[in-house]
């Protein structure tokens, strides 16, 4: 029967692969989504817009206004979204920070009964939950994480995350109108820098996410296209019949 030596210092090559990323920063989900809403939502509006026939000027100023207001939508929508979940959590561990205090020796045993559940030896369990359980603090963390999921000492921040949104969505939605605000005169160099955005965009989170970049850069590209080539269809449409 062989044994593990855990006295043996780690693999080097394990050690150097074994790097998480930082999944809990608050920051990937609102940047992500704000970039490629930014970009999608602006450059369906310019389209719509273009679509009716309309002057230069009226392109543009609808461009910025789409920024403007996407942005500070965004940000204020993400800021109360994670702002909310984030007091709810922590009005839960408030309530295991309670139950610690006023029974330790249930809480104990609550633990204990988790590991068994586990696999763990009973009186293992029951050794491991009173140790763990010395430190309240400790004992918070753990029961946090085992009965919510969740770490209390790391919670996203709603600042991150309203600023990630408001950034990312400005950055997005200012690559259709940029064309027009250097001299662009025409639609088309708008739509192609924005459909090269929302590739790059796809192709960029899949080097975090992991996924295929080709994959991930053609399906923003797809989608993005499709909402650009159905709001310009529904102007000319609502131009044609307002003319």
């Amino acid at each position: 029967m062989a044994f593990i030596d855990n006295e043996a210092p780690l693999h080097g090559a394990h050690r150097d692969n074994h790097t998480h990323r930082d999944v809990n920063g608050g920051w990937l989900r609102p940047a992500v989504f704000g970039a490629m809403d930014g970009l999608v939502s602006n450059l369906a509006l310019i389209t719509g817009v273009a679509g009716g026939s309309v002057a230069q000027q009226t392109i543009v100023l609808t461009g910025l206004a789409g920024l403007a207001a996407g942005a500070f939508s965004m940000a204020a929508g993400e800021y109360t979204s994670v702002a909310s979940q984030r007091e709810l959590v922590q009005a839960e561990v408030a309530v295991e920070r309670r139950e610690l205090r006023r029974h330790p020796r249930d809480e104990e045993a609550e633990l204990a009964e988790l590991y068994v559940s586990r696999g763990v030896e009973p009186k293992l369990a029951r050794e491991v939950a009173r140790q763990l359980s010395a430190d309240p603090e400790q004992a918070l963390e753990i029961h946090a994480r085992e009965e919510l999921g969740v770490d209390p000492g790391d919670l996203p921040s709603p600042v991150v995350a309203a600023v990630s949104s408001f950034g990312a969505f400005a950055v997005g939605a200012l690559l259709p109108v940029l064309p027009y605000l250097l001299g662009a005169h025409a639609l088309w160099p708008s739509v192609a820098l924005a459909l090269a955005g929302l590739f790059g965009c796809g192709a960029l989170v899949a080097r975090v996410t992991a996924r295929s970049w080709w994959f991930s850069g053609l399906r923003q590209l797809a989608l993005g296209g499709a909402a650009a080539g159905v709001t310009y269809l529904l102007g000319s449409l609502f131009g044609a019949s307002l003319g």
